[in-house]
This record gives structure tokens, C-alpha cells and sequence, in this order.
């Protein structure tokens, strides 16, 4: 059994606390024990929480898929864990095996305006009012999110452009493709469409941010401001 000399967190230096690690150096900083003192919060008399990490840790080999098999009634066994601190456990450890599950599928690459069209059919094909998205994109052109910035009538939709540089910021983006449907079937872009794109566009650059399509999406078919060459690079 590995033995650990205990030290309690408040006797240690600010940067050194696992919470004010945390804040001051980022989150990749902090090692698997002292990410489990954060959920925990405290440890034992003799122990402090990130000697109790360490000792939960080192009894299934430090491997955290083995630690994630464990019961909440098997994390109680170790002395200072009672309930809620091992919900807390499994809680986060269910957390991080879902993420895992949702990051399989690929995301998206986006090379042309079709395959846009085709990322947003399930948003928009059949839609009766006007949505406004922002296709948000990483620097390989992959899809991080889909944005949606406003929902409106039949003959249109109100935009504003810091919620959609806002989203873009928000989640790391590099690039954005707008997309909005025209529940008319009409594929011709209106003046207001051509007018925004442009403001959004000079947005973009000075943000840097570019807006590389502004595509309009209809049941039977789209138009694409880049496809047209009416955004400049």
C-alpha cells in the first residue's frame, strides 16, 4: 500500500490549492487527484483531500476506467467518503464517459455550399416561419455548432450581429457559414438579405472571423452568397 504524507490543503501555497490551481492555471494543469479533491471538497482528520484522491486512485491502479466501475456503496468503504462525496464521483465520472459517447460521431467538414444545404436539412426542410443560424467552424472547416441566433415570421427574421459574433466567440469558432430558409421557396436572396450579409461580413473581418457563405435554404433547393461570388474573401 502506497502511503502519503498528509498535508491539508489550506497549509498549502494559493497556486497549489486544486480550486485556486484551477482558476489560476487552467484546468489541463491539474493532476487526477486533484481534480477528485475538487469534488470532494474535504478530506479526513488525518488526511486531506487530495491525499484521499490519491489513496482512492492508487487502490484500482491509478486507472480511471477502473474507478469509474466502482459503486457509489464501493466508495464508501474508504474512510471520508460517505454519500454525497461519492455520487459526486460517479456523477462526474458518468459526466465524462457521456461526453466520450457524444464525441465519436465525426463532425462535419464543410468544403462546398451543398454540403451545407445537406447539414441543415434536418433543421430547416419543411419549416413554416423564418430561422437564422450560425454554422460555427473549427480551422479544419468542421462543424463545432450549430447556432441558432433568431426565429421569425413568414417573411422574415430580425438578426443581430453580436448575438451571432457572440456565439462564434463563445465557442472558439474560426470561420462562420449563415444560413437562413425562405419558407416562400423563393431562392433569390431580398435587399435586406444582401445588406446584412455585407454588414456581417465586414464584421467578420475586423473581428477576425470570417464569414465565408451566407447560404438561403428552401425545400427544393438553396442559393449560396459565396457559390455567386457575392462575398469577398
Amino acid at each position: 500500500m502506497e502511503i502519503y504524507q498528509s498535508i491539508k490543503i489550506s497549509a498549502l501555497a494559493e497556486e497549489d490549492r486544486p480550486r485556486e490551481k484551477l482558476q489560476l492555471k487552467g484546468k489541463a494543469t491539474l493532476s487526477d487527484a486533484e481534480l477528485i479533491a475538487i469534488l470532494i471538497g474535504s478530506g479526513t482528520p488525518s488526511m486531506s483531500a487530495v491525499d484521499l484522491s490519491k489513496y482512492i486512485l492508487a487502490s484500482v491502479g491509478h486507472d480511471l476506467a477502473a474507478l469509474a466501475r466502482l459503486s457509489v456503496r464501493d466508495l464508501q468503504k474508504f474512510k471520508g467518503i460517505g454519500e454525497a462525496k461519492a455520487i459526486a464521483i460517479v456523477s462526474a465520472l458518468e459526466l465524462g464517459r457521456r461526453r466520450k459517447v457524444m464525441e465519436l460521431p465525426k463532425r462535419p467538414k464543410i468544403t462546398c455550399s451543398k454540403e451545407v444545404y445537406e447539414i441543415m436539412r434536418a433543421e430547416l426542410m419543411d419549416e413554416q416561419v423564418e430561422y437564422f443560424y450560425a454554422l460555427l467552424l473549427n480551422r479544419a472547416n468542421c462543424v463545432i455548432r450549430k447556432s441558432l441566433i433568431s426565429k421569425g415570421g413568414t417573411s422574415g427574421t430580425v438578426v443581430d450581429p453580436k448575438l451571432v459574433f457572440k456565439a462564434a466567440l463563445e465557442h472558439g469558432a474560426s470561420a462562420l457559414v449563415l444560413v437562413h430558409n425562405h419558407p416562400s421557396g423563393t431562392k433569390k436572396p431580398s435587399e435586406s438579405d444582401e445588406r446584412l450579409t455585407k454588414r456581417l461580413v465586414d464584421l467578420g473581418k475586423k473581428l477576425e472571423l470570417p464569414v465565408i457563405d451566407h447560404l438561403i435554404f428552401t425545400d427544393v433547393g438553396y442559393f449560396s452568397f459565396a457559390d455567386e461570388s457575392m462575398i469577398e474573401p
